[in-house]
């Protein structure tokens, strides 16, 4: 398993082989005896390149897994605690992640040295598995899935304007006045034209300005040029300045829930458990 994660890492038989202090052909037949036992194969093989399968990139999950449990059964039979180590994989929508996952990463750094970081900032769902990935910070409801959950919170979908904005073009009462109002939206966040709100009122809205960052829509909002609406959370700092203000606060949907979600279980590793309890206790108190 261990020749399997190190040519899956390097992507190269001849690497691996150097890395591990072994010859190439002794790799290359652990990975033939290892294909044998378990009835797949592990890698597409070129002449340029090595490359996982599907079943090996599931594979290479367990192995890391089981690997990382070893080390912990032979540092608790020795008399320790486990402590963390390895890398440990991230992901956190963009904006989120900056402001208050990687905060809560530096920290978990700082604590425990022995621990490298990844962080993966993206505002769509990432396949924790083929990505390699420990924790994910989720905002809004779940699928159903193996992965265990813990929610840490809610925030608001919420419309906001500049005060500059408001006086011009005047504050909307009702969702159905936003069609009066010039609209600046984030493909990213929200795709489709179609606003929802409480009591299943939709409206449709033509963009105005439309861009694939949630900070150029809060930035035009901030200008005092449009209306747009994303998540509470991203606005925050421009709502103490006084630079934006909320309208239809009486018309939002229920807020999304916010879960830290992982793959193992109690059977996660030392790492990953620190840093679940650490990113919990911070984001709840957020």
């Amino acid at each position: 398993m261990r020749i399997f994660v190190k040519v899956a890492e390097t992507e190269s038989f001849a690497a691996s082989a150097r890395q591990l202090h072994m010859s190439a052909p002794a790799v290359t037949r652990a990975i033939a005896a290892l294909e044998d036992v378990i009835c797949a194969r592990l890698f597409v093989r070129t002449t340029r390149s090595v490359r996982l399968t599907e079943p090996g990139r599931r594979y290479l999950h367990d192995c890391k897994r089981i690997l990382a449990d070893i080390v912990e059964a032979e540092t608790a039979a020795a008399g320790s605690y486990a402590v963390p180590t390895g890398t440990l994989a991230i992901t956190a929508p963009m904006l989120f992640g900056q402001m208050y996952v990687l905060p809560i990463l530096h920290e978990f750094l700082k604590r425990y040295p022995t621990v490298n970081g990844r962080m993966l900032s993206m505002d769509r769902p990432v396949n924790l598995i083929d990505e390699g990935i420990d924790v994910a910070i989720r905002i809004g409801h779940l699928q159903d899935s193996s992965f265990s959950a813990i929610q840490v919170g809610t925030v608001r979908r919420v419309v906001c304007g500049s005060p500059a904005y408001f006086q011009e073009y005047g504050i909307p009462e009702s969702p159905a006045d936003l069609k009066n109002h010039r609209i600046a939206a984030s493909t990213g966040a929200w795709a489709s034209p179609e606003w929802r709100f409480a009591g299943d009122q939709r409206v449709t809205l033509p963009n105005w300005l439309q861009s694939n960052t949630n900070e150029a829509a809060i930035a035009t909002a901030v200008a005092g040029l449009a209306v747009t609406r994303v998540l509470h959370y991203q606005i925050d700092p421009a709502l103490r300045d006084g630079k934006l203000q909320i309208v239809l606060a009486a018309h939002e949907e229920p807020p999304l829930p916010i879960h830290v979600l992982y793959t193992e279980g109690r059977q996660a590793s030392a790492k990953v458990r620190a840093f679940v309890d650490l990113a919990v206790s911070r984001l709840r108190g957020e």
